[in-house]
């Protein structure tokens, strides 16, 4: 994605690790002597609509401002690879990372980080799409092979999607690519059909031959984006996620009143122009109100939903190879603990957002 403001928006990289390597493989255990009271801290965020006001509130300063009232320092990287950007949360190299609520569970969870979803940003209301070339028909993608970020909550999202048309996995072929590749891969004739979310989606969308045949607004609720933190770090350390959370309800001030210098940042740093951003994020339901998302984290919906997402994931092999059910993993919400409440890795924590709505 060509972006005009690149020197201002940093970037990581790193070899990258698979999901399903992760999910099998990577043992981590974070204990007391790993985390510690600090001052510095630093988050990480990849191209998406609904993540785009962490590049605003990076470049425009607004997390330096948040940080600074807390007297900590929060550095705010840029990775070009979803899968990538959640590896280095997983691997420790940052506290912070914007990701969905499957791949918290899949990845970070399952390999013995115990993690915390701080910020329930969104979900994906038509932001997440199945694309088929030569066919506007969902049924047609039977028997074709399907691109997309294999194991992600692109995934889950398929799977959802053939269930709707009697179809399963294994009338399909799924096809790993990157986040970062699939646009381009579209273009091939060799490609049949991709799932992608937005900027690519509209990217892919505007091509020849593209059919949009089903979209994440068919399951609203489901995909949830959310900025997760190492839980023993903003145990030892609350500022980083009273910083945060105030940092970005700021922007979703701006946001709620369409400020269109916020919205163009936003919008060049997801190689968009305005019109092109406002249309990715009316398929993104902003929780702007701090109340609505605190009372999503605090429903019974939410652990629903992430029973969903596990049970999909046990059948899907990604906690782990030894896994013996889907109640592997331990997930805590404010209404309850779905799975193994002796291994609780995945919490949803609505304290620093009932915090700052205090504060107002």
């Amino acid at each position: 994605m060509t972006r005009s403001n690149r020197s201002a928006l940093k970037s990581l990289s790193l070899a990258p690790l698979t999901a399903a390597l992760l999910a099998s493989s990577l043992t981590m255990t974070i204990t007391p002597t790993q985390a510690q009271e600090r001052s510095d801290f630093s988050v990480c965020w990849s191209i998406y609509a609904g993540w785009m006001p962490w590049a605003y509130a990076d470049v425009e300063g607004v997390v330096n401002k948040w940080a600074d009232e807390y007297g900590i320092s929060i550095d705010v990287v840029q990775v070009n690879d979803y899968v990538e950007s959640i590896n280095q949360f997983t691997s420790g190299n940052v506290d912070g990372c914007a990701m969905t609520n499957m791949d918290a569970l899949t990845i970070p969870s399952v390999s013995g980080v115990d993690s915390t979803a701080l910020i329930i940003n969104d979900y994906s209301n038509g932001n997440d799409g199945i694309v088929l070339k030569g066919s506007d028909d969902l049924a047609d993608i039977a028997g074709r092979q399907v691109n997309l970020v294999q194991f992600s909550v692109s995934h889950y999202f398929l799977a959802r999607a053939l269930e709707s048309v009697g179809l399963t996995e294994r009338d399909i072929e799924t096809v790993n690519t990157s986040d970062a590749d699939i646009v381009g891969l579209f273009a091939s004739d060799t490609t049949e059909a991709v799932a992608a979310w937005n900027p690519q989606l509209g990217a892919i969308e505007d091509m020849a031959d593209s059919n949009v045949v089903y979209t994440s607004a068919e399951i609203p609720g489901e995909i949830l984006d959310m900025m997760v933190v190492n839980t023993q770090t903003l145990a030892d350390n609350p500022a980083l996620g009273h910083a945060l959370v105030g940092a970005w309800y700021e922007v979703m001030g701006l946001i709620e009143a369409d400020d269109e210098n916020a919205l163009g940042i936003m919008a060049d740093a997801a190689g968009t122009d305005i019109d092109g951003y406002r249309q990715q994020l009316a398929a993104t339901y902003l929780y702007t109100d701090p109340a609505e998302a605190i009372a999503l984290m605090e429903s019974p919906e939410l652990l629903n939903t992430m029973q969903r997402v596990a049970e999909f994931s046990f059948q899907h092999g990604l906690l782990g190879d030894m896994a013996p059910n889907a109640e592997v993993v331990g997930i805590e919400t404010p209404s309850g603990v779905f799975g193994d409440e002796s291994n609780v890795q995945l919490r949803f924590d609505p304290s620093f957002t009932q915090a700052y709505l205090d504060a107002q």
